[in-house]
């Protein structure tokens, strides 16, 4: 037995950062992943030169069992074996996250999560940080390790960290600057036996809750106020919905109003929604409340370049073209109900909606007035559509399944959109049935939207 040796599940970013850093730490690590493709051979060959012990293809369930502690890639399902193995023999399981966080002691967090709008959220405080002279990196689930931030010469000072639910179980120690709680609906639900279960890893967000802790909440999600009611820091609300708060959106004067002025006008923020005038309160909120420094008239100044100045996340409403009068949005990071009714209710053309991958444990029937409002043509496709045409078929709703690849799918989307509406691709689905990734997914959207072959 190799005493203090740390496992690291997953080979993936997340793996290989958490690795790299454990071997700066001088920890002896045994790393493990199913899979034995070209990038992960790659990447194993590079830990292997700095030590690290790697298989690919299996797990050594018997070393597993023997180690110090075990990290898990966010990708890796809490059912997998080497989870499951490590839980049964008493060995601890952190999060890339938790690792990554405990060698930047100094570094303040602001934390997102929730069930829609964490991505665009997490780069919006990014990108407000930094046009307040802040540096900052925008971290987590958003794409970059914070083992990899760890691992600079120089880290930043601050971080905007997007934390998913399954990162949030394996974070005991995560106690933000500001926690940020966008709005919770039912998700995840091929991983998580029950909704409560789901929330109830959301809720570990507030585990180290004190009254000097900061938080800001939808106040227009009646399901994060229930979550919220108990709690002892100081909770600061935003709201498009009328409702007046610390931040909210003045519809009469068509204004954000932050911290008791406004900050900028709606037509000055160039994203679509009415969802990403909430983004855009809950990021600027978020931001204000960090450091009493931030809501200087110098700094309020600077927040409202900020978000004129803010281009959203790729996959998330993304246009990628238009092309023969018909306007082509990639939403590919749209992979649960909730999320694609955000966009429909954003679209303002007749819409083409691409809705389809592996299903998640939802029902599509939410999506039926959205779409008699906003579509003209709904294209089922992937495994889940034996289920999406259950749920919507025979119930008045304009749906046609594509059989085969998604290359059928992108030509029949050509074949049936008109000059003067829109292709979404917000499929309410995970990308697994035919790629790698929702990035993926979108690429291959973005690419034959444009007459390129996906």
């Amino acid at each position: 037995m190799s005493t203090g040796e740390v496992a690291v599940i997953g080979l993936g970013a997340s793996g290989a950062a958490s690795t790299r850093l454990l071997r700066r730490l001088g920890s002896a690590v045994y790393v493990s992943d199913a899979g034995d493709g070209a990038a992960v051979q790659a990447r194993a060959a590079d830990l292997r030169a700095l030590g690290a012990a790697v298989d690919l293809g299996r797990h050594d369930l018997e070393r597993i069992a023997r180690a110090a502690s075990v990290v898990a890639s966010p990708g890796v399902p809490p059912d997998a074996a080497p989870l499951v193995h490590a839980r049964e023999h008493g060995v601890p399981i952190i999060s890339e996250v938790e690792l990554g966080l405990s060698a930047l002691p100094g570094a303040r967090v602001i934390a997102v999560t929730g069930t829609n709008g964490k991505t665009t959220v997490t780069a919006l405080v990014d990108h407000l940080l930094r046009a307040l002279g802040r540096d900052s990196a925008a971290v987590g689930n958003i794409g970059t390790p914070v083992c990899e931030v760890a691992l600079r010469d120089t880290p930043p000072a601050w971080l905007a960290l997007e934390i998913s639910s399954f990162q949030l179980h394996d974070t005991p120690s995560l106690q933000p600057a500001v926690g940020v709680l966008t709005n919770l609906s039912p998700d995840h639900l091929d991983r998580y036996p029950s909704v409560e279960a789901y929330f109830a890893d959301k809720a570990r967000l507030f585990q180290h809750d004190q009254p000097t802790s900061r938080w800001v909440i939808n106040a227009d999600d009646p399901a994060s106020g229930r979550m919220c009611a108990d709690l002892v820091g100081q909770v600061s609300t935003f709201s498009i919905a009328g409702r007046l708060g610390d931040a909210f959106l003045d519809r009469a004067h068509a204004k954000l109003v932050v911290r008791d002025a406004p900050l900028m006008s709606r037509d000055a923020l160039p994203l679509l929604g009415a969802h990403n005038v909430a983004n855009a309160l809950a990021a600027a909120l978020a931001v204000m409340v960090a450091d009493p420094a931030h809501e200087s008239d110098d700094a309020r100044q600077r927040l409202a370049h900020g978000l004129a100045t803010f281009r959203p996340p790729a996959h998330r409403l993304e246009v990628v073209g238009e092309v023969g009068g018909v306007l082509w949005i990639n939403d590919s990071k749209a992979t649960n109900v909730a999320s694609t009714r955000v966009a429909l209710e954003a679209m303002t053309r007749p819409t083409v909606l691409l809705l389809g991958g592996r299903h998640k444990g939802e029902p599509y029937s939410g999506l039926l007035s959205l779409i008699a409002q906003h579509c003209q043509r709904v294209l089922v496709y992937g495994e889940a559509s034996d289920i999406i045409m259950a749920d919507l078929g025979g119930r008045g709703a304009p749906v046609e399944r594509v059989l085969g690849d998604f290359a059928a799918v992108m030509r029949r989307a050509h074949e049936v959109a008109e000059p003067g509406s829109a292709v979404l691709l917000s499929p309410a689905c995970s990308s697994y049935d035919m790629f790698n990734n929702y990035q993926e997914r979108g690429a291959a959207f973005a690419r034959a939207a444009k007459g390129d072959t996906p």
